[in-house]
């Protein structure tokens, strides 16, 4: 076995650092304005691109990077290391856009791919959240095309975003079905915004639609196929989401440590209280642990390995990753005191950040269940191990 970054990755990791060292100079101000104008997010676009990181997940002959799972993951730990969500800003297509027939490419997901368009996904309801089976969305038949009628929430991007991905229920079956919706389209409009914990470079709008007709061209896979598309959807984002919050955590640590190696308390620096020791050694025994893991299972999901097994294990990765990086950064907060708590410091805004990633895509709780149910229908053997493809 091979650990050490290949010079392909430790690139990757380099231009990420470079990207990421770009954007970050724009984290105080997105705090103060509670986001950035557009000819910031035109600086932003520029940088992406010249580093040659948008769409990482989408295949070079569209116009994409082209990167493997594992590549993704070098990048998004990166990434991770940037406050309010500036991640966010480096575009990255919803993965079931692949779906989309020649004719959606060209006018969906190609834009997309240059950062000429933005896409957002919109699964989660008022009674819908964790289990996406109880949506109240339908998409009745209309001629030769559909109405769409229902109300999406947590819509992250929907703000930036200018067509949305809907997931309805085609009636009178009850189809799952995915829709790409232009976000100008009568009868679709913004609720309301709400105001969040955090500092979120883009928001989390809550639609309405409202008799919203969309063509037999807005399908996205086939009749049917939206729950497909939302695990893999779900698979992959959270094993990003599990790099991204590595990268976070790190960062913070790296502050903190800073941070003790010259603050003087008693006559001595922090660093040499036994009490922030332990802090210290615990948070790097859980980012080694956690970036360990996660690499590993990125491996395999580039060596094939089989999709039931591999959304376990990245319902394990995020579960695992997003709370061990809320326990490192409060310890962090901590070894800063006061001024740990105050939104002008990195720490504050990532304790702040992180804490929705026990959350979204999936609860804690929900990748338990996951990784249990798997375990309960296949054992113990393929979620211990290292898995690849035939």
């Amino acid at each position: 076995m091979e650990f050490a970054l290949s010079p392909r990755l430790a690139e990757l990791k380099q231009r990420a650092a470079g990207l990421t060292g770009k954007i970050m100079q724009f984290e105080d101000e997105c705090e103060a304005n509670n986001g950035l104008p557009p000819e910031t997010h035109a600086v932003i676009r520029d940088e992406v691109l010249a580093h040659g990181l948008q769409a990482i997940n989408m295949p070079a002959d569209w116009g994409g990077a082209g990167l493997t799972i594992l590549e993704q993951v070098v990048v998004q730990d990166e990434l991770g290391k940037l406050t309010n969500a500036l991640w966010d800003a480096v575009w990255r297509p919803a993965n079931c856009l692949s779906a989309c027939t020649p004719e959606q490419r060209e006018r969906y997901l190609a834009p997309d791919i240059e950062g000429r368009r933005r896409d957002a996904v919109a699964i989660t309801e008022e009674h819908a959240g964790s289990d996406p089976s109880r949506i109240r969305t339908t998409a009745t038949r209309d001629g030769d095309g559909y109405v769409l009628n229902g109300e999406k929430w947590f819509v992250t991007v929907g703000d930036a975003a200018d067509f949305l991905i809907v997931l309805a229920y085609v009636r009178p079956d009850n189809e799952p079905t995915m829709f790409l919706v232009d976000k100008d389209t009568p009868g679709v409009s913004v609720k309301r915004t709400p105001r969040y914990t955090h500092t979120f470079v883009y928001e989390h709008p809550e639609f309405l639609f409202q008799d919203v007709q969309v063509g037999q061209d807005a399908v996205l896979g086939r009749i049917g196929e939206g729950y497909d598309l939302t695990r893999d959807w779900f698979t992959e984002e959270r094993l990003m989401i599990a790099a991204r919050t590595i990268g976070a955590a790190e960062r913070a640590l790296r502050l903190a440590v800073d941070w003790a190696k010259e603050r003087e308390q008693g006559g001595d620096v922090l660093m040499n209280r036994q009490l922030i020791q332990g802090m210290i050694a615990d948070s790097v025994t859980e980012i080694a642990t956690n970036r360990a893991f996660t690499h590993q299972v990125a491996w395999e999901f580039d060596q094939g390995g089989d999709r039931k097994t591999l959304h376990a294990k990245a319902a394990t990765a995020k579960l695992a990753a997003s709370e061990a990086s809320n326990r490192i950064v409060d310890r962090c907060v901590q070894i800063f005191g006061g001024r740990g708590y105050m939104r002008d410091m990195p720490v504050e805004r990532l304790w702040r950040e992180l804490r929705v990633d026990r959350i979204w895509e999936g609860t804690s709780e929900i990748q338990r269940l996951v990784v249990a149910n798997e375990v309960g229908k296949r054992g113990l053997d393929d979620l211990l191990s290292f898995t690849a493809g035939s």
